[in-house]
């Protein structure tokens, strides 16, 4: 397909009206005269996105064949009809399914064993009828196994809506709890526990409720913005754990299954950037810690008396090691790490002995898997590599042996051996090596330089996975590199990376990137005119704040749900998140702090220059990140931009932060965005022998 910008720019883009208002920062005054797209209340503003849709569907009207094309593709690769592998719990084995043509998976239970009829527990595509959005938030089921307490969200703005289910019935108890999170049931089957949210969506109240009545108990009330709740039920089952965590400081209270009204008894209380993990094995509490370090600890407590003087150490804190989590069982712990930023599975027994969990391919994505039963031997995980799709293993760990229970079937003859996978590393500007994980065909010509889709996170200490994608392999199968950037802000190579890209650190994680970017370039690996860049939330961020910094150096901006109106966003405490997140991006209402926003915020600091072509995405429905960031930052790029090239904003009217809830429907939104991709790269045609 040649590439021609002008095709997509003969259509007039919409123009939103400025409103002039301004705010003046710190002796600063700053101009928005796109705030008055905050109202989604004013037609104007359905008007103006409604516009916008009109005007991208003009522009991506010629690449309508290659989008279906690239739909079938994808399509043709998943097995429409297909079974989760199933899982052991309290003596029924549960599971998934999808069926070709229905949009949701259908979850299920088997009494016994494998050959047992088939019980429903909950048909999404039921529920989804009349909707254009359907997501499960929890789903849980009584000791007993004969009632099922579950959430639903039916527009995206991950509001959920908690009932319970009699699953001998089939029908549903009056409860109806609205604007619901976390939930646990106690032992007795009749008691539930759940979380509430405020109205900036926190998680702020857990509620004991006995079936059958009209009473809801207040427990637990967190008073701090900062600190969210949730309660869960130990592995074990023998207590009920009420969590409240802010982004640096948690405390943890329990309580026994079997006496839901009793009274919390609080762990250790909370002190300033002090984290920790509780869970329950046998005569000791498993704590996970950051006490003597910030890649923290695990320490084992006594039930009886878990005051500090009586922790026995039982995993130190190493500088170059991250303990992610660690789970309990009835004879052993499984501590999950990640070390050079890769992940390990550490199995350790009660007599203190540790083994690794060995991994086919040193550059992978390993995870727990639900392992649901406390007295086992059995660890169900997850692993899988940017060559190697979703495979499910059980280990066991006495034995130590691997069975692969199933492998995510790629159809259409896909062959890993005809892949590489490479790690790479960059040098940022201050020395320090940025981690780049990266897949290709081998068949990709290397005569010069040829089309790469870079993307990247870095926020929150979330790791990038590195993950398989078989929608991916249509772009790698048109010869792209495939790269991702471990930036600082992530958790990639453990507490310390988060901590060097965040607050007063956080341009690190812009300047990592534009490093791995000029690497890749200089390399040879790619050009700027072929080099594509994607992010999504945080990551929109990222992609937003380096084009700022260096427009020239990529081709191609995909912007998912963009996290680009920074300073607007955290000075308004009644959105959702940001109290919460002054602790990861800073308070602009703290001068030294504002400072720091000012430097990056991708709104603020767009200015006149020549810039990549750019797809915008967002949801009208969004709870994360709101839709008027991005309408804001395309209606205020539209005046400054000083090229031709396509500027192009999509809203879901109909979706949330992951768009299109529906899986038919999220291969449409891929197939699109690479669509767009493949227009802006010249002449890149399927190989023949995978096309």
């Amino acid at each position: 397909m040649s590439r021609d910008k002008d095709q997509m720019t003969r259509v007039t883009p919409p123009v939103a009206e400025p409103r002039p208002t301004a705010v003046v920062r710190h002796g600063e005054r700053f101009e928005d005269p796109y705030a008055w797209l905050r109202d989604r209340d004013d037609p104007a503003v359905r008007t103006h996105l409604e516009a916008e849709n009109a005007y991208a569907d003009s522009c991506l009207a010629e690449t309508k064949p290659l989008q279906e094309q690239l739909y079938q593709e994808m399509l043709g690769r998943i097995k429409q009809t297909d079974l989760s592998v199933p899982y052991p719990d309290a003596g029924y084995f549960y599971y998934s399914r999808t069926e070709e043509g229905k949009q949701y998976p259908i979850y299920c239970r088997k009494r016994g064993s494998l050959e047992a009829p088939e019980e429903l527990l909950l048909d999404l595509n039921a529920l989804a009828i009349g909707k254009t959005f359907m997501a499960v938030g929890v789903l849980a089921v009584s000791d007993d196994g004969s009632l099922l307490a579950y959430s639903t969200d039916e527009t995206g703005y991950r509001d959920y809506t908690l009932q319970v289910k009699d699953l001998r019935s089939g029908g549903l108890l009056p409860l109806r709890i609205e604007h619901s999170s976390t939930v646990a049931w106690a032992t007795d089957g009749r008691t539930l526990l759940y979380g509430v949210e405020d109205d900036a969506k926190r998680p702020y109240r857990i509620y004991r409720h006995e079936l059958g009545t009209d009473q809801h108990r207040l427990m637990y009330e967190e008073p701090d913005e900062a600190f969210r709740v949730a309660v869960a039920r130990t592995r074990s089952r023998e207590f009920l754990l009420l969590c409240s965590c802010s982004h640096t400081t948690s405390e943890a209270r329990y309580l026994r299954a079997d006496d839901p009204a009793g009274e919390w008894t609080l762990f250790a209380g909370r002190m300033p950037e002090r984290e920790y993990d509780l869970d329950h094995q046998g005569d000791r509490w498993i704590v996970r810690i950051n006490d003597t370090g910030r890649n923290f600890r695990i320490v084992g407590a006594p039930l009886v008396d878990p005051s500090f003087g009586r922790w026995v150490e039982l995993v130190a804190h190493r500088a170059d090691v991250m303990l992610e989590a660690v789970d309990c069982f009835a004879g052993h712990l499984v501590v999950s790490e990640r070390a050079e930023g890769l992940p390990r599975l550490c199995v350790i027994d009660r007599q203190g002995e540790s083994h690794q969990v060995p991994f086919p391919e040193a550059v992978c994505e390993a995870f727990l898997g639900p392992n649901r039963e406390f007295e086992t031997s059995q660890l169900r995980y997850h692993y899988q590599s940017l060559v190697t799709p979703n495979s499910v293993f059980d280990y066991d760990v006495v034995a130590g042996t691997n069975v692969l229970r199933k492998q995510i079937e790629v159809l259409g003859g896909y062959d890993p051996a005809e892949y590489a996978s490479e790690r790479l590393f960059a040098l940022a500007p201050d020395g320090t090596r940025i981690p780049i994980s990266l897949v290709y065909r081998k068949t990709r010509p290397w005569d010069n330089a040829g089309p790469l889709y870079l993307t990247g996170y870095g926020a929150y200490g979330i790791p990038y996975p590195i993950s398989f994608s078989s929608s991916r392999l249509s772009l790698l199968d048109r010869g792209f590199v495939f790269a991702i950037a471990h930036v600082r802000g992530g958790g990639d190579l453990g507490k310390p990376w988060h901590d060097a890209g965040r607050m007063a650190k956080k341009m690190n994680t812009f300047t990592d990137f534009t490093a791995a970017a000029e690497y890749l370039v200089g390399g040879r690996w790619t050009a700027p005119a072929e080099l594509v860049i994607e992010g999504g939330s945080a990551g929109g961020l990222l992609v937003g704040a380096v084009v700022n910094l260096r427009p020239d150096l990529f081709g191609v901006v995909l912007s998912q749900v963009p996290f680009v109106d920074v300073l607007n966003t955290m000075s308004d405490a009644s959105l959702p998140l940001t109290v919460g997140e002054y602790e990861e991006w800073g308070n602009p209402e703290i001068p030294e702090q504002f400072a720091w926003m000012r430097a990056y915020d991708p709104y603020v600091n767009l200015k006149p220059a020549a810039y990549p072509t750019m797809l915008v995405r967002t949801s009208f429905n969004d709870s994360q990140v709101m839709y008027w960031e991005p309408a804001k930052y395309v209606a205020r790029l539209r005046t400054l931009k000083t090229d031709r090239n396509p500027l192009l904003f999509l809203t879901n009217m109909g979706a949330g932060h992951g768009g299109a809830s529906g899986r038919y429907d999220r291969l449409r939104e891929i197939a699109l965005d690479y669509a767009f991709v493949l227009h802006q790269i010249p002449d890149h045609s399927p190989t023949p022998d995978a096309a």
